[in-house]
């Protein structure tokens, strides 16, 4: 027994081989997958090396101490995050694959964290970590002392990644997890937009300077703290410096702490979500009556439709991300230009925009599930029960988020006189194209495919754009009555009289959404097997 288990290998360079061996043949698959991942490795060292190259041109900066710590406080908050948004980028982060093994949490932990060090995720945070210490190591204590701190923060990092990935395996493998994974892209559009105002801001003459005060209380946080240990260290401050690395030092003992727990009860504890829906079904088969946001629905045809619709925006994923972008960038637009110093209150008009073209080919997310919505349509006020009961359903989200990014645009951006002319024409864009939204639907319905990342099927591109931007031409004309008397208020000094743009267009934007609904409720009748067979391609 001993002999053999001096000749077994360890259990590190097992894992560290089972990485490789899952990269090389993920590579394998396909060579269009190889060469996005040439492609990745090489942007990737290209941007590393840039980042490195601009802070060692900041070596000597007054402020290179503070973009230091910020960009290494911004590198943990990615390593964080990404388990969240990626879960199925590396296999080896999902510990229940490993539960049948015999293998005790501590070396199991070793091997894991040896493991994670392996990729371009560690190695462009090495090198950025490396060039954050280059630009503040002043003399040879803080060069010794950034040798610590670059390990510290790099294993703060990967270790981090692993315990947050751990703690939410669960949710990770579960149907959330997989709409937390598909909403990624709505977070990283709105960190490009920060990082665009940031860009802004720092290209300002002594721009920098801007970052002292996030500065100063980051190099009090792990990992970041590290950083500021080196240029602690630089300036003589060797208490503050020893502080620093002591900080990270305790972080990533308490992290390395909690993944261990959360291993041990992860791989030891069944896994009970099979026996909680049963228990959730249960109770809601006991409960009688109707209960939550069913109540609060009007009854008959109109109430189960909204119903199956706002359902649908919850469970649906590429539903889920279509609202979750309307909703993000319908409010990221005005915040944006106000902090940009171009602001306007009419930029309040992206919330009602965006919110109105979800009406935009309605029936392309029932797929080819459509056929049970048109098996009850039977006549024209069957199809127009059926799109109205949708239209209600997106106005009762709509009309208040729009009512709340008009307030809010005229409180921060301003002014307030010009508030009830805003919302009214917001109102009336919301109307307008919720009238188009419906006729579009009718006339060119496109299917949605329910897996990978395209919206639209092969070979229905063309109608989907033509849907889309036709139709919101259209909506514009429809409300030219209204920008026609606004701005006739305006050329002819009736200010006084702006106020009534708010009730003229509620009443403007009810009336043509009405209209709208009736137009294409008999066209929805007609082309049942027309629409069925266009969203059915997905």
């Amino acid at each position: 027994m001993t002999a053999e288990s001096a000749a077994a290998p360890s259990l590190t360079s097992v894992f560290v081989k089972l990485k490789l061996s899952l990269l090389r043949n993920g590579l394998r698959q396909s060579t269009g997958r190889t060469l996005a991942y040439i492609a990745s490795v090489v942007v990737g060292l290209l941007c590393a090396a840039g980042v490195v190259l601009a802070l060692v041109a900041l070596r000597g900066n007054p402020h290179a101490g503070a973009v230091a710590v910020l960009l290494t406080g911004i590198l943990t908050l990615g390593w964080a995050v990404m388990p969240l948004f990626f879960p199925t980028g590396d296999e080896t982060l999902d510990p229940t694959r490993l539960v049948m093994l015999p293998l005790r949490p501590g070396p199991l932990i070793g091997s894991l964290l040896v493991t994670s060090l392996v990729g371009i995720g560690p190695v462009f945070t090495l090198a950025l970590v490396t060039g954050s210490v280059i630009a503040v190591a002043h003399g040879a204590a803080a060069a010794l002392v950034g040798v610590v701190a670059a390990v510290l923060a790099l294993l703060v990092c990967v270790s981090l990644a692993r315990a947050v990935a751990t703690a939410s395996v669960r949710l990770l493998t579960s149907r959330r997890g997989r709409d937390l994974a598909v909403l990624s892209g709505l977070f990283i559009a709105i960190g490009a937009q920060g990082v665009n105002i940031a860009a802004q801001r720092l290209g300002r003459p002594d721009g920098l300077s801007v970052l002292e005060p996030l500065g100063d209380v980051l190099r009090w946080v792990p990992p970041a703290s590290a950083i500021g240990a080196v240029d602690d260290a630089g300036r003589g401050a060797y208490g503050r410096a020893a502080a620093g690395l002591a900080l990270t030092a305790l972080a990533l003992a308490l992290l390395l702490w909690w993944w261990q727990r959360t291993l041990t009860t992860l791989m030891t504890a069944p896994d009970s979500s099979t026996l909680q829906a049963v228990e959730k079904d249960s109770a809601r088969a006991a409960g009688s009556g109707e209960r939550g946001l069913t109540r609060l629905l009007p009854g008959g045809r109109t109430g189960t439709v909204m119903l199956r619709a706002l359902r649908y925006a919850w469970r649906d994923p590429k539903s889920k991300m279509s609202w979750a972008t309307a909703l993000g960038v319908g409010i990221l637009v005005p915040v944006v230009s106000s902090v940009q110093g171009n602001g306007t209150i009419y930029t309040a008009f992206s919330a009602s925009a965006l919110l109105g073209m979800q009406m935009y080919n309605q029936f392309g997310q029932d797929t080819s599930a459509f056929w049970m919505v048109a098996s009850t349509i039977a006549t024209p006020r069957d199809a127009y029960q059926e799109l109205r009961a949708r239209a209600l359903t997106l106005a009762m989200v709509a009309v208040p988020y729009v009512t709340l990014v008009v307030i809010g645009t005229a409180a921060f951006i301003g002014p307030w006189s010009d508030f009830l002319e805003v919302y009214g024409l917001s109102l009336a864009v919301l109307g307008a194209l919720l009238a188009t939204g419906a006729l579009s639907s009718a006339l060119f319905p496109y299917s949605i495919p329910s897996e990978g990342n395209k919206n639209v099927a092969p070979g229905q591109g063309a109608i989907a754009w033509f849907s889309l931007f036709g139709g919101f031409l259209a909506g514009t004309v429809l409300c030219a009555p209204l920008l026609g008397l606004t701005i006739w208020l305006h050329v002819a000094g009736l200010h006084g009289l702006l106020w009534v743009l708010l009730p003229v267009g509620a009443a403007y934007g009810l009336g043509v959404a009405e209209l709208g609904l009736r137009l294409a409720a008999p066209r929805v009748a007609r082309r049942l097997p027309e629409i069925l067979t266009a969203v059915s391609k997905g």
